[in-house]
């Protein structure tokens, strides 16, 4: 075990996809029971952790975007997961002090860690939210929420590796619409989804072994193709490059690439809500 303790809540005999993603990111948030299920997932895809920092990296470019370029001071982060530095606030407010984020998850673990997400800046505020992702109307209606975000004012929702593990049978397009029409024009979606639609018939195979190994954990991964992952943009005005893999939405100059030529990353894209 190299999580802290036994918190109450968490089950360490099943491994839990917000460990594998901190042992991916090379934290210390995880028990042996997620470091068995990521060490299957890296042997089949043994650049799952250059995936995951690829996504981490996305979402600090997007972050730094709409606070510095769209000027947004509200941000939604929905499956925020266990902290790593830099987290969302800390990349907006470095732009703009002021900036206002509310976080939410379901995961018992990350509510043990969420102090780390609540060190704001004196101008601005953040705030955690225990809530499913499946039950938007307990996000939207939430006193965390509105505490916090003016919601006629402009807000980021941020969905990064979320919308992988809801499964077709829970409504995913419906779960973000839900969300997305409590949100004023002018706010912005910012998206990240696991896929196996590639080039390379090897590497997409790989993907569904790796679904695979996840339903062995007892978590559903539902890789979506470019159109499944377009559907969540419809009625959205992508900002350009549009969808595309993380490590391919506006890549900073001479920033190092983990992943090789042909190796995917998630798909990506930032959408504003006209």
């Amino acid at each position: 075990m190299t999580a802290e303790g036994n918190p109450p809540g968490i089950d360490t005999t099943k491994p839990h996809s917000a460990r594998m993603y901190d042992y991916y990111l090379g934290g210390k948030t995880h028990y042996e029971v997620d470091v068995q299920a990521a060490e299957a997932v890296i042997a089949t895809v043994p650049f799952a952790g250059a995936m995951a920092r690829a996504n981490r990296d996305f979402m600090i470019r997007a972050t730094r975007w709409l606070a510095t370029e769209a000027g947004v001071r509200q941000f939604l982060d929905i499956g925020s997961g266990i902290p790593t530095e830099p987290n969302l606030h800390q990349v907006a407010q470095s732009v703009a002090p002021d900036a206002r984020v509310v976080y939410t998850d379901s995961d018992p673990i990350v509510l043990q860690y969420a102090q780390a997400l609540l060190h704001s800046t004196p101008e601005g505020r953040t705030a955690y939210l225990q809530a499913d992702a499946a039950k938007p109307e307990s996000i939207a209606d939430s006193d965390e929420l509105h505490a916090t975000l003016d919601l006629n004012r402009p807000v980021a929702l941020s969905v990064n590796a979320l919308f992988h593990f809801v499964p077709d049978e829970w409504g995913p397009y419906e779960i973000l619409t839900g969300l997305l029409d409590r949100l004023p024009s002018g706010s912005y979606l910012c998206l990240s989804h696991a896929t196996a639609d590639i080039d390379d018939p090897a590497l997409a195979a790989r993907g569904r072994e790796v679904e695979e190994i996840y339903a062995k954990g007892g978590t559903a991964l539902r890789l979506r193709d470019r159109s499944e992952v377009g559907r969540f943009f419809e009625g959205l005005e992508l900002v350009e490059p549009g969808i595309v893999m993380a490590h391919d939405w506006r890549p900073e100059p001479g920033q190092a690439d983990e992943l090789e030529e042909g190796q995917p990353s998630m798909l990506a894209g930032l959408a504003r809500k006209p």
